[in-house]
């Protein structure tokens, strides 16, 4: 599929040659949430933007129990534990997935860029969220897909036909939007791309709700959960 594709066109071992304009961007947007600060601070993880029961019934406070609170804290766990009294003790997060996506420390850029990943993706929702945006947000999505149907296929079909586990994201690149899907920790900071918005599809992130029926979780995200705030937010 495109999406697939557009992942695999560019290496991480690119990501140093590639302009980080946006990206840089959004690292200020995600400043409130990294819980990461310089001077050997140890890693944090963020508080959720609501409570754990909030996304219910569509995602279950006990799913979001264990994603948030064993999973994304295990992530965090792991990295301090990588990090402690290494060359990368002291550097940001978005540092740390910097410097690991191209010297091939790949325990240490799963776990940082997982801790990423995951606070990005409790951010892009909210209770009483997803439906049709409206304004800029509106204006930007059909621009780019034709429509916000034209959107929802896309998103719809890289969540779908990501195989195995990793994300689904909204990207922008330059003055466009495009949709691509990543396997694993893979983000799209280390792609050149800002990150818009993401779905997690690891199991872990539906499976006690949705059992195999991805395509409902998916579903469920796109009616009722998106932040459209957040994304708004993110298109700069």
């Amino acid at each position: 599929m495109k999406s697939r594709t557009a992942c695999y066109n560019l290496d991480r071992r690119e990501f140093l040659k590639m302009a980080m304009t946006g990206t840089a961007v959004t690292a200020g947007v995600l400043a409130g949430f990294t819980g990461i600060a310089r001077g050997k601070a140890r890693f944090e993880l963020p508080p959720l933007p609501y409570p754990e029961n909030a996304l219910e019934p569509y995602i279950s406070s006990r799913t979001v129990s264990f994603h948030y609170g064993k999973h994304h804290q295990g992530y965090v766990n792991n990295l301090n534990r990588l990090v402690k009294g290494t060359e990368l003790d002291g550097l940001s997060l978005e540092e740390v997935i910097r410097e690991t996506a191209t010297n091939g420390n790949e325990a240490v850029f799963n776990n940082a860029a997982q801790v990423w990943n995951h606070s990005f993706y409790w951010s892009g929702m909210k209770p009483g969220g997803g439906g049709r945006p409206t304004g800029r947000v509106a204006e930007a999505l059909a621009s780019s897909f034709g429509s916000f149907e034209g959107f929802v296929e896309r998103f719809r079909e890289a969540a779908g036909g990501r195989f195995g586990s990793g994300y689904a994201w909204l990207v922008r690149e330059g003055d466009s939007l495009s949709i691509l899907d990543t396997p694993n920790a893979e983000t799209p900071l280390t792609l050149g791309r800002k990150p818009v918005l993401t779905i997690d599809v690891w199991e872990h992130a539906y499976y006690l709700d949705y059992q195999n029926r991805r395509g409902d979780y998916v579903r469920a995200f796109l009616d009722h959960l998106v932040n459209w705030g957040f994304v708004a937010e993110n298109l700069g």
